[in-house]
């Protein structure tokens, strides 16, 4: 497993496995269970959950998947932009906790942007560290000017990650966001690498997965691996679909691969809105 810097310290897994969909029913918990679990015999130990997914559901799979094997995993969740004043957001994190059967967290983040003022997210943060509840603190779905009002704040700086949507059809961050990052040494985390499987038919990217005797997703998860300071959380509830992602961490993909699909997946050149999914 490759790892990324973290810039408050500690490695972050290059490739890891969303959980995004899971938990919503009970017939699919004991198959996304073993999923996960096979990902972490694959080294695969970044796991990514939050408490909106299933309403909480999502993590009780997580829980039950690493139960015995936490020593195995680098925790991620997020609290709910609501819930994200100074006593909600250790309520909420006490009650991820809780689902996910363990004491701490490596990583958590503000879902998204609220209305609640990120000086009291940070402080409740800063709490959460300070009781061993969290490892590492960070944000997903802040654009570039949310990420320096969050940096103008104290114990802003301490912020880890932001997790974003980013592939091959959702390029806009290369223009401001991902250089804001990069300048500052702050890994970006990359959801829904492969568009939900959207951009899979698109014959160019079958053209590059043929020549690596690859699947178009292990092209386009590749494609992210390949960025300075990214990070990708594709989602996988089979076995198989684990084996596949854990594959494209070794796909080197060439100059001429890099060219061709960035002509037929050409980034904005010019500012546009963060999109999320």
């Amino acid at each position: 497993m490759r790892h990324l810097r973290l810039p408050s310290g500690g490695d972050l897994p290059a490739l890891g496995q969303g959980t995004w969909g899971m938990g919503e029913r009970g017939a699919d918990r004991a198959a996304e269970t073993a999923a996960l679990r096979h990902g972490l015999d694959l080294g695969m130990g970044l796991i990514d959950t939050a408490e909106m997914y299933g309403s909480g559901g999502a993590e009780e799979v997580v829980g039950e998947a690493i139960d015995g094997r936490r020593d195995e995993v680098f925790l991620v969740s997020k609290v709910f932009p609501h819930n994200a004043d100074r006593r909600g957001t250790v309520e909420a994190c006490e009650r991820s906790l809780r689902r996910l059967k363990t004491d701490h967290l490596d990583l958590y983040l503000l879902h998204w942007r609220g209305g609640t003022p990120l000086s009291e997210t940070l402080d409740a943060f800063e709490e959460l560290r300070e009781s061993g509840k969290i490892g590492h603190f960070g944000v997903s779905n802040f654009d570039p000017d949310d990420m320096a009002e969050l940096s103008a704040q104290d114990g802003g700086g301490d912020c880890a990650v932001n997790q974003v949507l980013y592939n091959l059809t959702r390029r806009g961050i290369e223009h401001d966001l991902l250089p804001w990052c990069r300048e500052r040494e702050l890994p970006v985390m990359a959801y829904s690498p492969i568009e939900q499987g959207r951009l899979l038919g698109d014959p160019v990217l079958r053209r590059v997965a043929e020549r690596h005797e690859a699947t178009p997703a292990q092209i386009a998860i590749a494609w992210v691996l390949a960025g300075e300071g990214l990070c990708a959380i594709p989602k996988a509830a089979t076995r198989d679909h684990v084996e596949q992602n854990r594959a494209a961490l070794d796909v080197r993909l060439s100059a001429d691969d890099l060219a061709e699909l960035d002509a037929q997946f050409p980034a904005p050149n010019r500012a546009t809105p963060l999109e999320i999914l």
